[in-house]
């Protein structure tokens, strides 16, 4: 038996499909590994490392994320602004009040590969706050998720 891989040029030809995850009572992390596993195109049977095989992600409703134990008020988000004194820290409940949206962002984008690679994945993810979204015109489908 032997294995294939896709390279740049059959890419081309692979159609990328988009998804839509409701993030209503899902637990961050979770959700975040089934975003990742997308995005990276792992799903697929022409999964290869090396290539950007993934398709598109939107994720709504990212304010109603869940967080299990006592994460909104021990999570830490840290942010520098490179001057002595300038750690800027916020917890979870503050970054899920101020920008929901960066909950799923950040934790998406640390499970992606580094590099232009991973760069390239990540623009394919697309978070709001709300239950709506503008890409209708390209018709996404909801992705099945296995909640446990």
């Amino acid at each position: 038996m032997r294995s294939t891989f896709m390279n740049t040029n059959e890419l081309a030809r692979a159609d990328r499909k988009w998804y839509v995850i409701d993030a209503t009572d899902l637990v961050l992390g979770r959700l975040s590994t089934a975003v990742a596993t997308v995005l990276r195109g792992k799903h697929k049977p022409t999964f290869t490392p090396n290539i950007d095989g993934g398709d598109y992600v939107i994720v709504v409703n990212a304010e109603k994320v869940a967080l299990t134990g006592n994460k909104l008020q021990d999570k830490k988000y840290y942010r520098a602004s490179h001057y002595a004194g300038g750690l800027k820290t916020r917890t979870a409940q503050e970054q899920l009040d101020q920008h929901p949206t960066k909950l799923i962002e950040f934790a998406v984008k640390g499970m992606l590969p580094k590099g232009k690679l991973g760069a390239q994945m990540y623009s394919r993810l697309y978070v709001y706050a709300g239950p709506e979204h503008e890409h209708a015109a390209q018709k996404p489908e909801a992705f099945p998720l296995e909640v446990k």
